[in-house]
Order: C-alpha cells, then structure tokens, then sequence
C-alpha cells in the first residue's frame, strides 16, 4: 500500500537556492529529489533571484524567500533564513545541506536534526574569490568536516582531498546526467557548423581565454559559439572581448532551459571544454550524453570519468597542446565519433540518477533509523 504523504519521512533541503535546478549543485539536487519524492516529503529552501514560483514537482514543497537588498549578502542571508526555518518552524526528520559554504549554520540546523551535508566543490579553490572570503569558505569547511553526519563529496579526487586534510570518513557519490533526456536530442543541425564552449558562470577558472588563445594561434574561421553568463566578473569579461575579437563568435548568454541547452550541445561538432578546476563538473557528463565530439582539460576531475579513449584530454592551461588537439579533431572526425559511443556507455555504467539517486535513500534511512 502506498504511504500517505503525511506519513513519508520529511527533509528540508537547503544549498539548491531554487527550483528548478539551474547549475551543477541545483541540477544534482533536483534530481535526487525527484526520483525519491515517492519515498520522503522533500521542503526545499529556496531564495527569489534563483527559483521560479510557478514550477511544480510532485508534493515537493518549495518556500521562496524574498531576496536581501544587498545583492553581496543576499546568500549569506538565504542561509541564516534557512537555519531558522529549521530552528523555529515544523520539525523534519533529516536536512539535507548542499555546499560547504554553507556550513556556517550547522551548529544551529544540529539542535533539532541531523544533517546530510554534500561537497560539491572546494570553493576557496576558484580564482574569483577575495582573500577574506577565501578565508571564510575554509573555515565553513573545517565545521561541515566536524559537525555533518554524514558527509558526501561529488567526485573522488574531492573525496581524496578531504581525506587526505582530515580524520574522518568521506563517502563518494558522484553527479549524474538524464540518459534519458538526452536520448530524444537528435543531431539535426543544417545550419552552419559550430564549436561550442558552455558553462553556467564564465569565470577564469572555466578556461575560456585559453580556448581563445588557440583558436587565435591556429587561424580559427569556422563558427564559435559561447553560452553562459558572462557578467560575472568584469576584467575578465574585458579579456574575453578582447581575445574573441577576430573571431567568428556569437556568444549566447546564459541558457537556462535545459532542453535548449542540451539540444545547442547536440548539434555543435565539438564541444571544447578547457576548465581549470571542477569537481565534478554536469556539463561535461551532459555534453557526452548527447554524444558530441568532446576536447577537454585533464584535470583530475575529468580524468576520474573518462579517459582518453572516450574524449580528447589536453594538458591544463596548455595553450600549445590544446592548439594540436583541435586542429586534429578536425582532421580525423570519424575517431571522435567513435569515442563518443564509449563515453555515452560510461555514463550508463555509472552515472544514471536513479542508480545516484538510490545512493542518497540509503544515506537519509541509515541516519533516521539511527536518530530514531
């Protein structure tokens, strides 16, 4: 018999910052949300400037903040909303906390719960930040490291991190990718042929100039496009013009609707992913679900996916090296097809939602049968 919705175990989840997902950690939580919304009641905490009021999914529950006038404080805010939520509103069986920027609250959100906290990244690892705030996301790290029940991290050079800094158990449950979303994309475009670079935020650390510089180097004419927002930090923005200047560019801005992404991805003859730093990175994983021709950096968040017999890899910030791996993709197409057949097989193994998602039941009904 199927149990009454007042009757599901309840989690409050905190770190999405809205509905529906847009980014890796927001795309990671919607997810696991979804495929477990039949076996928990899921109230998800959410902030105004990332969460749309009209979605709906299932009996979830979503509760929008208003945002913070001070648009630099307005996260920070969103997580001192959250934890009292949790302190003075109904009781739930379980938070479940993304990010460890986060982590500030927890000594609050453990007076009434136990908590699931999920890494997603190191973010005093990215080269936006300032010193002081660099200095804020490690102190965050070392109260998620000691007061999280049960602590998770999204790929295994991040759990090797933890571990290797701290004395405590880090399990590993990567990101995932919709197989099946991604199989009703077909590779239809009659238009003009295009490299395409895609990201959320463009930031340095997502490799763009170094994309650039070789194109520039080796004479690029063919079509380049570029989605994501490129607002995000203004010399770099500067830098970014000025290096596409030449080029055959068309940039793209930020693509929120994920089938439009996915179908841009689809149809693009190589997708040149050149990040300097992921953790586990749902773009990449989407790009190879459509089985797009891919050339991305070797940093060992990629390289713990997919080797080089399932994607083109380059030496990191290897401007030289990325130059000869794109003038070769372009001179033998038909053994980057190949790989892509391999990398979509990879994802299928290891990387469906449900198979992620199931990971996740297992956690939240160990902790709450313990609290129990």
């Amino acid at each position: 018999m199927k149990q009454s919705l007042h009757k599901k175990p309840t989690i409050v989840v905190i770190g999405l910052k809205g509905l529906p997902g847009f980014g890796g950690a927001a795309t990671v939580g919607e997810n696991i949300i979804n495929r477990l919304k039949g076996e928990f009641r899921f109230t998800v905490l959410s902030v105004e400037t990332h969460a749309d009021k009209g979605f709906e999914l299932g009996d979830v529950r979503q509760i929008i903040f208003k945002k913070f006038p001070i648009s630099k404080l307005n996260i920070f805010v969103y997580y001192i909303r959250c934890a009292l939520y949790v302190l003075f509103c109904k009781k739930h069986d379980l938070v479940h906390l993304h990010h460890t920027d986060g982590a500030f609250i927890l000594p609050l959100l453990k007076l009434r719960n136990r908590v699931v906290l999920t890494s997603h990244a190191r973010p005093q690892e990215h080269v936006k930040w300032s010193n002081w705030v660099n200095c804020f996301f490690k102190i965050n790290e070392k109260i998620a490291i000691r007061l999280a029940d049960t602590f998770t991290a999204v790929s295994e050079p991040l759990q090797r991190t933890y571990k290797k800094h701290y004395n405590r158990e880090i399990m590993y449950i990567p990101n995932g990718v919709d197989l099946e979303a991604a199989k009703l994309e077909v590779h239809s475009n009659n238009g003009e042929p295009y490299l395409l670079f895609a990201a959320g935020r463009i930031i340095q650390s997502k490799g763009l100039h170094i994309l650039l510089q070789a194109l520039r180097a080796i004479n690029f004419t063919n079509k380049i496009k570029i989605a994501g927002n490129l607002d995000q930090v203004a010399e770099y923005k500067k830098q970014i013009l000025e290096l596409s200047s030449g080029l055959n560019v068309e940039f793209l801005g930020m693509i929120k609707e994920k089938s439009t992404l996915l179908k841009l991805v689809a149809n693009a003859e190589v997708f040149v992913y050149p990040t300097l730093y992921e953790a586990m990175s749902i773009m990449l994983l989407e790009a190879a679900s459509v089985k797009v021709p891919v050339i991305c950096s070797d940093i060992p968040a990629n390289t713990a996916i997919f080797s080089n017999d399932e994607l083109t890899l380059f030496e990191s910030e290897n401007v030289e090296d990325l130059k000869k791996k794109i003038k070769y993709f372009y001179e033998h197409k038909d053994e980057a097809s190949l790989k892509t057949h391999k990398a979509f097989k990879k994802l299928e193994k290891s990387h469906s939602w449900l198979g992620i998602a199931m990971q996740y039941k297992v956690v939240f009904e160990v902790l709450m049968k313990e609290r129990s």
